[in-house]
């Protein structure tokens, strides 16, 4: 029987990093969740061979990584090679979610359209604005911004292709005009879409079963299973406790001893909607809140152990961990602090 939590680790490329360069990494992944902007980078960097936060900022600034609302809908990183065909599958479903907060805000229809033609002439020619730059250019044309509407309205011209990530602009995000920093790229009918992210998420993520590609995706679970029925040819099952988990075949690979701080929101966690096979099901209040916010974690062995956080003294930083029971104190742990602090360039306190 395949060891699930163990395979994941390998799957996503986390116990032997398996990628060069940062934009490969995210390529892979398909996409990784980053409204934790800090967070999202290190899951990248862990993935990544000697990343840094700074090289993963600098292929975000370059825009070889994307960060949008693309899944379910919340941020994530995604591959400017992908964006494109990942919107035109995913953005008819979410704006269907969004339509009931921008009718509570008022926001009609032919409001959003206006608007997203007026984000796009603020960005035209390579300017790359934050959020405030941005709703200054909407309230001189007589649109209210407030009390929430600016989230919506950004969200939607991300979804409709218009706005993306642009440079960093100090600590803060920027927004960029989409047809100026991502190149155009095939279309695919929404079949072969379907396709895509079910083989590109099941490569990636697996072992995983239908229901965790639907949570991940945020399609219906009928697009779902189309995708998956698309592609299961290039894949084996296994069924455990009534669950049937997709995966490549000659996937088992023997169990290697391994010590990890993820991130918060990391893939290895968010990505599954059944995570039992990690967390044990005692500590899940603890490891992730009951609005839905996934803590950084220890990971020993495939499983859930702790949490950890970090506070910053200028080139230093500190991180502190917390474990569920048995303190762990073996090299490895060490070996991951250390790694962490060298992944932003700090000393350790």
């Amino acid at each position: 029987m395949i060891n699930i939590a163990h395979q994941r680790l390998i799957n996503q490329k986390i116990i032997d990093k398996g990628f060069q360069q940062p934009q490969d990494a995210v390529e892979f992944l398909g996409a990784i969740q980053a409204q934790d902007y800090p967070m999202s980078k290190w899951a990248v960097g862990i993935r990544t061979k000697n990343a840094t936060d700074k090289t993963i900022e600098q292929a975000l600034d370059k825009g070889l990584i994307l960060r949008t609302h693309i899944l379910r809908p919340t941020w994530h990183l995604v591959s400017p090679k992908d964006i494109r065909w990942m919107l035109a599958l995913t953005a008819p479903h979410i704006h269907q979610i969004s339509a009931h907060y921008n009718r509570k805000m008022e926001l009609s229809s032919d409001l959003l359209n206006l608007t997203d033609e007026l984000l796009a002439k603020a960005v035209e020619g390579d300017k790359h604005l934050t959020k405030a730059e941005l709703m200054v250019h909407l309230e001189l044309a007589g649109i209210n911004t407030s009390a929430g509407r600016s989230s919506l309205i950004l969200i939607h011209a991300e979804l409709n292709g218009v706005l993306c990530s642009g440079k960093q602009n100090g600590k803060n995000n920027t927004y960029a005009l989409l047809e100026e920093r991502v190149a155009p790229a095939p279309s695919y009918t929404r079949e072969e879409s379907l396709g895509l992210l079910a083989r590109r998420y099941f490569r990636s993520h697996g072992p995983a079963t239908l229901q965790d590609f639907g949570w991940w995706s945020g399609l219906k679970i009928s697009d779902a299973k189309l995708g998956l029925e698309s592609v299961k040819s290039e894949f084996v099952s296994e069924t455990i406790e009534g669950q049937t988990y997709w995966f490549l075949p000659n996937s088992q690979t023997a169990l290697q001893p391994s010590t990890f701080l993820l991130p918060a929101f990391d893939e290895f966690m968010v990505s599954y909607k059944n995570r039992a096979a990690s967390l044990d099901s005692s500590n899940v209040s603890t490891a992730i809140t009951a609005n839905g916010i996934f803590k950084p974690i220890i990971v020993v062995n495939g499983q859930v152990k702790g949490l950890w956080s970090r506070t910053f003294q200028k080139e230093k930083v500190n991180i502190q961990t917390h474990f569920f029971s048995d303190t762990i104190t073996d090299p490895p742990l060490a070996k991951a602090v250390k790694e962490f602090a060298s992944f932003l360039g700090k000393e350790l306190t």
